[in-house]
């Protein structure tokens, strides 16, 4: 097989170890070189990349063949959804079935803040869920800073608070199966047509419709990822003397406190505890914090 003309191009999707490309206005069917493989990196949806172009001939149904030669920078990337150079993400969650897990929220919010993505959080189906049920969770996580939208896919409930959010950016969709992702996306974007499921009414959780992770563009500039869902999530990359900074309402606060370096978990003189006290932080956030704090001290010690 021979091989000559390099161009960039972007990863869009990947299946069974085949990556698509989209360069020069065609999509082109790649496998990456097996020095990746050495090197222990992985191409990601969305990676920027140079890939060289095969001279072999292909028949009408298949993509035209290249190889990736070279992921160029990345600005960022997360692991999961394995996803790279994204401007920002919407984590999706149900205030109905499945039921919304907070610890898996607070989880995806501090990946998302270690990589400098911006993050909105959207409660879905709300058309069948009573405002009592989310409104402490719209409370909260709107009085720390973040941006929270409450709406119904289905029903397009308060769609267009977030549409122009999507405009000319590249936007990852996550959060667990059954929430209601593709459906969003459909509401959003009629263009894609997306396969839509169902909440189990035996085991209260959603079946997998997304499979793989696909770059998509919208009419109205910029491009959607749409994610398989996940129900578990680990702290990678993050360390205990860095996972202060990812809570955005104790940053303030930081260098205030009576000895240098502390920890804001047993130290006298913490004013993040004080402000615990006082209802300035969230007492449910600053218990999520200890809790990983202490997760990322035993993983350090094995």
């Amino acid at each position: 097989m021979r091989y000559n003309k390099m161009v960039q191009g972007t990863i869009i999707k990947g299946i069974a170890g085949f990556y698509y490309v989209e360069a020069e206005q065609r999509i082109y069917e790649c496998k990456a070189r097996g020095k990746f493989r050495k090197e222990n990196i992985i191409p990601l949806i969305g990676d920027n990349v140079l890939i060289t172009l095969s001279e072999e001939e292909n028949s009408s149904d298949r993509y035209p063949i290249a190889t990736i030669e070279e992921i160029l920078q990345r600005k960022n990337s997360l692991i999961r959804p394995p996803v790279a150079n994204v401007d920002q993400a919407i984590v999706v969650f149900s205030v109905t079935y499945p039921v919304i897990h907070l610890d898996l929220l607070e989880r995806f919010l501090l990946t998302i803040e270690k990589e400098n993505i911006t993050p909105y959080i959207v409660l879905n189906k709300i058309d069948e869920g009573n405002e009592s049920e989310y409104s402490y969770i719209v409370e909260r996580y709107s009085k720390i800073g973040y941006k929270v939208m409450a709406l119904s896919a289905k029903m397009k409930i308060n769609i267009e608070l977030l549409k122009p959010h999507l405009k000319d950016k590249t936007t990852v969709f996550a959060g667990p199966s059954g929430v209601g992702k593709s459906t969003l996306l459909n509401a959003l974007e009629k263009n894609l047509s997306l396969e839509t499921g169902v909440v189990s009414e035996k085991i209260k959780r959603g079946k997998h419709t997304t499979r793989h992770v696909e770059l998509m563009p919208l009419s109205m500039g910029g491009f959607v990822l749409d994610t398989p869902g996940f129900t578990s999530l680990q702290l990678d990359g993050i360390t205990k003397e860095d996972l202060k900074q990812y809570f955005p309402e104790f940053v303030p606060l930081e260098g205030s406190c009576k000895f240098s370096g502390c920890t804001h978990v047993h130290e006298p003189g913490c004013k993040i505890r004080k402000a615990v006290e006082t209802g300035e932080i969230f007492k449910e956030r600053y218990d999520s914090y200890v809790t990983y704090y202490n997760q990322l001290k035993e993983t350090r010690r094995w």
